[in-house]
């Protein structure tokens, strides 16, 4: 053990065997990582690696197996003593692997002392969790979700001594009515296996559960809502997985364990819906109106087709080309940085995120802590909308990299409100279309995006006050409006899609609550284009 100057942590260098060579190998507590490369010049093939120390997922005792131990000059050698570390491998496209190496020396006190040393470090990671929570839906996506949690993800959480208490989800809002009941304080977290409609299962019970609580009625638009301090960890295994594509950059199991295990936490807005002070929903990726409230109110009648029934819907739904007359009211959110049309993308470590969470934090305090809102702050604007879309994030998916709105933020306390006017089924298209490429998908005269922390609608025929004579002509002509995608028509109403389940009312009231939620997750990192010299960069400064 090498005592640093300073009065620094020590550091642990030993020269250790990797295979059939002998590494440098370096454990500094100060700068908190692993470090070991060969001590030669360095020649090709000469391995040269740094992992953090929150990065390290677990350390085992190793038994050698006889094969290795007999050959070449293991032979000569007293029985080896070895240790494994198993740690993120971070691959292309934000997938990250569980690897490991293993290390050997024919001391054995040496090799328990790094044993020691490396159990103590990951001891002080306070962040990991150590017993969780699991809910897996067996019926989403593909039906895939308990293999997918039993051959790869279980094994993972095993290793990294997690323990799990899981329940396989039998029918709607299972998880969400448990969650009302179960003993939530003896968990860490609570870890959902499934698709987005999975997740807000999940969401809407520990929100529902704090509230209940902490005496916070849901029902008053107008009332603070208490912060989740329990992660909530996705397992991707849906049709579509759009929460977790947004939050972590891919939809891969192993990656979204592997974030779960090592403790990372992101904090996320979260949308609250009510109609006529009556509480519907929470949302956390897109509230939309007109064109993907079709989809999603088309897509139910078709569930035997599976995720294809996405395509079939969007396709129908574009031939229609409906447009719906409304009036939306927004306040928009001055707390916020960031603009929709910058290019600041929210990244791990989001500066725009935690600055806006501070300045917002100073306004309600300067307010005496109150909720109330500056009725002279809203605006109005009415108009035939074909879409109006509210996202939290971006909404990025694999069919769309960028999403409905790429420089929407995660926990700035703001959501993105883009207005898609009445205009030509082509430039509709175009619009599309630009959600697919690196084009400005707002740079069109007939789409607005405004930044806003609430914002109401009201449709001009709202389903309260629908006159006789409408009721008439929808029982005449809405079976032809509905077998025909051709017509054009005026329908009186859309159907609002919230995170994938649709809402009943059109007319709404949305206010956003900033970083109500924690997810097990460290938003999208920024790409590191040469990995192996940004490795090579920390074993020097480490060594």
């Amino acid at each position: 053990m090498e005592q640093l100057p300073g009065g620094r942590r020590p550091r642990l260098v030993s020269s250790l065997g990797l295979g059939q060579r002998s590494c440098e190998v370096t454990l500094d507590e100060e700068r908190g990582g692993i470090a070991w490369r060969d001590p030669r010049p360095p020649r090709r093939g000469s391995e040269n690696c740094f992992v953090p120390t929150s990065e390290i997922i677990a350390v085992e005792e190793t038994e050698l197996n006889k094969k290795q131990r007999n050959t070449g000059k293991w032979q000569k050698m007293a029985k080896p003593h070895a240790f494994t570390v198993y740690y993120v491998k971070k691959a292309r496209n934000h997938r990250w692997r569980c690897s490991d190496v293993t290390f050997w020396c024919v001391d054995e006190h040496l090799c328990n002392q790094w044993i020691q040393a490396l159990k103590e470090l990951l001891e002080m990671q306070k962040s990991r969790p150590k017993q969780l929570l699991v809910y897996i839906n067996p019926y989403g996506g593909k039906r895939q979700g308990k293999r997918i949690y039993e051959q790869k993800v279980a094994p993972l959480f095993s290793l990294a001594s997690i323990s799990t208490d899981v329940v396989i989800t039998e029918h709607a809002n299972h998880a969400k009515d448990n969650l009302l009941e179960v003993n939530i304080n003896k968990y860490d977290g609570v870890v959902c296996v499934g698709g987005d409609g999975m997740f807000s299962e999940v969401m809407h019970g520990l929100i529902g559960r704090m509230q209940k609580d902490s005496g916070i009625d849901q029902n008053n638009p107008k009332a603070p809502l208490v912060q989740c301090n329990i992660r909530i960890g996705i397992i991707p295994a849906g049709s579509t997985d759009c929460i977790c594509y947004s939050t972590v950059g891919i939809s891969d199991p192993v990656t979204s364990a592997l974030h779960i295990i090592v403790g990372d936490c992101q904090p996320l807005d979260v949308s609250s819906v009510h109609h006529n002070n009556t509480f519907l929903k929470y949302s956390v990726s897109l509230l939309g109106y007109g064109f993907y409230g079709d989809i999603l109110k088309d897509s139910e009648k078709k569930r035997w087709m599976g995720p294809m029934r996405y395509d079939y819907s969007g396709f129908k739904t574009f031939l229609s080309h409906h447009y719906y007359e409304g009036t939306i009211s927004f306040q928009p959110a001055k707390h916020t940085l960031g603009s929709p049309r910058d290019k600041d993308s929210c990244r791990t470590g989001c500066y725009i995120c935690k600055k806006s969470e501070q300045q917002l934090a100073e306004q309600q305090k300067d307010c005496g802590l109150k909720y109330e809102e500056d009725e002279e702050g809203w605006k109005v604007i009415k108009g035939k909308f074909l879409a109006i879309n509210a996202v939290n994030m971006s909404c990025a998916c694999p069919r769309s990299p960028k999403g409905l709105s790429p420089a929407a933020h995660l926990a700035d306390g703001s959501a993105d409100l883009i207005l898609v006017r009445k205009c030509s089924r082509f430039d509709f298209l175009r619009y599309l279309v630009r959600h697919t490429n690196q084009d400005d998908q707002f740079d069109f005269s007939f789409v607005d995006v405004h930044r806003v922390k609430s914002f109401q609608f009201t449709s001009k025929l709202s389903d309260d006050n629908e006159s006789s004579v409408t009721d008439m002509g929808k029982k005449r002509f809405g079976q032809f409006c509905r077998d025909h995608p051709a017509c054009c028509c005026n329908i009186a109403n859309s159907t609002w899609n919230c995170d994938g389940e649709t809402l009943d009312s059109s007319a709404i009231e949305v206010r956003v609550h900033c970083q109500l939620m924690k997810l097990f997750a460290r938003g999208i990192e920024e790409n590191c284009k040469d990995e192996a010299a940004c490795s090579q960069s920390s074993v020097e400064q480490l060594l």
